[in-house]
């Protein structure tokens, strides 16, 4: 059994190698999402659901190292493939539900609720 003076003296050292690893100035910073924009990380789009007004104009963002695209099941919108940074912006002018999905990865999927 862990003394009480061991589990302290762990949990203290644990939590300061934490706070130093995520502040540490050779992290990469976080990207800042600003608002209506869904990035493409990690195979998802994050968010997977957006509920937008009419006449609002959302961007994707390609985070990751492979190309995504973004596609409309209804075809009312299709990106062409996105590199890592790249952008594609669409404004949403009549209220629906879009169903959004990756032309070249269609596991990755999101909604866009448009009022």
């Amino acid at each position: 059994m862990l003394s009480i003076r061991f589990r302290r003296s762990f949990a203290l050292f644990y939590g300061i190698g934490m706070l130093m690893a995520v502040t540490s100035p050779g992290m990469p910073a976080a990207h800042a999402q600003e608002p209506n924009e869904i990035d493409i990380k990690n195979f998802m789009f994050s968010p997977m659901a957006l509920t937008v007004k009419a006449g609002t104009t959302v961007t994707w963002k390609n985070m990751d190292g492979e190309p995504h695209t973004v596609v409309n099941d209804a075809g009312v919108f299709h990106s062409a493939a996105l590199d890592q940074n790249d952008t594609y912006q669409f404004k949403f002018d009549k209220p629906g539900v879009y169903k959004v999905f990756c032309g070249i990865h269609p596991y990755m999927k999101a909604t866009i609720t448009v009022q």
